[in-house]
């Protein structure tokens, strides 16, 4: 007899298991995936195209608040937890859901759905939403291709459009992401990249996704798997290389699967060391230690710029700040607010007097973001609803912390500067250092 499973996810990581370790496995029968933390994803399928032969009607896609009734009406079997970025009392609180239905809870591991690659893998993956897994990665890519290697990114997944289109997509231009019609979320992530001249992948299936980055017509020496949220890698890394943020310490052992992490790391960056609390950074560094007290240890700083900062000395300021990293992230303060602190804003305006359409839905599930804006772009509507409640407040200046330029993308009616901010190491170790024993070792020059 199959044994009947669902799959509890959020459009990513849940997909990616599902790939690797039962899609083609007659012994098992996912009767349905369940969506959380992205909005509009629930209510879809899984399409037959991607499921394989064992579904050839797909699999549907169920709200998470669903889940018990699913598991008692599809006589479940196995419940495999497969999304990042929540505390353990959630992921035990979902447990208790379904052990009390009657059915398993099962968490899959690396061993089980990493895919090894023909070339050399640097993972760069965090503890948290909005560490700083971005700008690393950047960074370890602007040093790579300083000693003249190509390197091939591969994005995790974000995959809430068209899943058949979304299978494997390759991005080199800055047109390509109209193309691909990306979200506001996926154009933050893939336009740093292709506007520093390097390729970037995603999609939906990334075993096929890492057989065409492998043959990237650029050329491939190295593949980067620049991480979502604090998920662990889809790839075998040959180096992780871990983002720890101080402005929520502890969350690096507290938080599913941010520890997993933790404990991969052969690197552990401590970022935004310029702007956190010397208590905040202590109690990483300990945790660290108590953790994983073989892995190095880079200092690192998130320094910020603005490209109009007399916009806002004295001026009343919306801050519009990166989405997933207030929501999920549950960051109170990102760079758009650190630039309005440094250069003087009279006032941080509070976003929620002017909310408009899904917006409000967004902070009725997440009720302490607070009085800055996430930039929400799952979808057109989203999009309408943000630029709405941009233009309805009442502000002088809008700061833009998120890490594309919003105004390129919505109708902004009034001024706006962008925030823009790198890693920056401080001391040694750094990540030159690695990099270059990991060059070295692997024969790549």
């Amino acid at each position: 007899m199959r044994r009947n499973v669902v799959i509890i996810g959020a459009a990513g990581r849940d997909f990616h298991n599902f790939n690797t370790f039962f899609r083609d496995k007659e012994e098992y029968n996912v009767v349905a995936f369940t969506a959380a933390q992205i909005p509009d994803i629930d209510g879809r399928k899984y399409p037959a195209e991607l499921a394989g032969k064992l579904y050839p009607n797909g699999i549907p896609i169920e709200a998470e608040e669903n889940l018990a009734k699913i598991i008692k009406e599809k006589n479940v079997h196995d419940c495999v937890f497969s999304y990042s970025d929540v505390n353990y009392q959630h992921v035990m609180r979902l447990s208790s859901i379904v052990n009390a239905a009657g059915a398993n809870f099962m968490l899959l591991g690396p061993n089980e759905t990493m895919i090894k690659s023909t070339k050399p893998v640097i993972a760069v993956v965090a503890t948290r939403t909005g560490c700083g897994k971005s700008q690393t990665s950047r960074k370890v890519i602007e040093y790579l291709m300083g000693l003249g290697l190509k390197v091939v990114a591969v994005r995790h997944p974000m995959p809430y459009g068209d899943l058949v289109a979304q299978k494997v997509q390759r991005f080199a231009t800055v047109e390509d992401l109209k193309k691909h019609k990306c979200t506001v979320e996926e154009m933050e992530e893939y336009e740093p990249h292709v506007v520093r001249g390097n390729v970037i992948y995603a999609g939906v299936d990334y075993e096929a996704i890492l057989r065409e980055a492998e043959k990237d017509p650029n050329g491939c020496d190295v593949i980067l798997w620049d991480g979502g949220n604090n998920d662990f890698a889809f790839y075998k890394p040959d180096l992780t290389i871990t983002v720890v943020d101080p402005h929520r310490a502890g969350n690096e052992v507290s938080y599913y699967p941010g520890e997993v992490n933790l404990r991969l790391a052969d690197v552990v960056v401590i970022n935004k060391m310029d702007s956190a609390s010397p208590e905040g950074i202590q109690i990483v560094r300990d945790n660290i230690r108590k953790t994983n007290p073989k892995a190095i240890v880079v200092d690192g700083a998130s320094p910020i710029k603005v490209d109009k900062p007399e916009l806002i000395d004295g001026k009343r300021c919306l801050i519009v700040e990166d989405g997933p990293t207030l929501t999920h992230g549950e960051m109170k303060i990102g760079a758009g607010t650190i630039a309005a602190r440094k250069f003087g804003a009279s006032e941080e305006v509070d976003a929620r007097p002017y909310l408009v359409g899904k917006l409000q839905e967004t902070y009725r599930i997440y009720p302490n973001i607070g009085r800055v804006l996430p930039a929400m772009g799952y979808g057109e509507q989203q999009l309408k609803d943000l630029e709405a409640t941009i233009n309805n407040t009442d502000c002088d200046t809008v700061i833009i912390g998120t890490p594309i330029d919003l105004s390129r993308i919505i109708n902004i009616k009034k001024p706006t500067t962008r925030v823009f901010y790198d890693l920056a190491e401080i001391g040694l170790p750094d990540l030159k250092g690695v990099l270059e024993k990991f060059v070295k070792t692997h024969n790549l020059k």
